[in-house]
């Protein structure tokens, strides 16, 4: 299982937010690519960087995910506001790749065009829902769909990379929601992340035992309640 750190970008500091509220945020650095060097040094196997003020339409932190990609040789997903081609195709110009959430329930095309050109296994999925409902648009707007029937028509149209946030863990230390986790896992020939509500390192070996592919740690990790190595070595 990939042990996977997020860093949350909004104004050019790493910040976490609770339930994906922009204001209630807790600022953890001003320096993100010290960031991202800790966590590589500490033995990472991704790095999920997320764009907040891009995901929430309100800015953009660009010029400094890429140049914290060209700093650290681990490779990084780039998630947050990727709403057309362009800067998709600017993104996978230097990041490993890249998470789609609005674009890809709203423009099928483009996203067919995205896969053919660059292939699934750099296009994760994200799928970011609550009580199994697919939220977009920095979680703000429900899609109406369910989160399984969401997850099979997306590998109807090829792709098998998945992110699988519960929107009501995130950020919360209340332990990740193995329920929908469980579901998603059993589907055939993909993989799922999960993300959200890791508190301590027994929920980061339940989120192992639901044969996940990767999980994602975020305020456990910032608070000190969980590290990269002690989660690599059950990984």
């Amino acid at each position: 299982m990939k042990i996977i750190p997020a860093i949350d970008l909004m104004e050019g500091k790493v910040v976490r937010l609770y339930k994906g509220d922009p204001e209630k945020k807790t600022i953890y650095s001003e320096n993100p690519i010290d960031i991202a060097k800790k966590w590589e040094k500490a033995g990472a196997d991704m790095i999920h960087l997320v764009d907040l003020d891009a995901a929430l339409g309100r800015g953009s932190n660009m010029d400094i995910i890429k140049n914290l990609v060209n700093q650290v040789s681990v490779p990084v997903q780039v998630a947050g506001g990727l709403r057309d081609e362009s800067t998709i195709s600017k993104v996978l110009s230097f990041a490993s790749r890249i998470v789609l959430g609005t674009i890809a329930f709203k423009e099928r095309e483009i996203l067919k065009n995205i896969l053919g050109n660059y292939g699934k296994k750099r296009i994760v999925i994200s799928v970011d829902h609550i009580d199994g409902n697919i939220m977009i648009e920095g979680w703000q707007k429900s899609t109406g769909k369910n989160l399984i029937e969401g997850i099979k028509d997306f590998i109807e149209m090829g792709f098998s990379e998945f992110l699988l946030t519960n929107v009501n863990k995130d950020g919360t230390l209340e332990g990740p929601d193995l329920e929908f986790l469980h579901k998603a896992c059993k589907i055939n020939n993909i993989n799922v992340i999960s993300s959200g509500g890791i508190s301590n390192i027994d929920d980061v070996i339940k989120v192992k035992q639901n044969n996940a592919y990767g999980v994602i740690l975020g305020k456990a990790l910032y608070e000190n309640l969980v590290s990269i190595e002690e989660a690599k070595k059950i990984s």
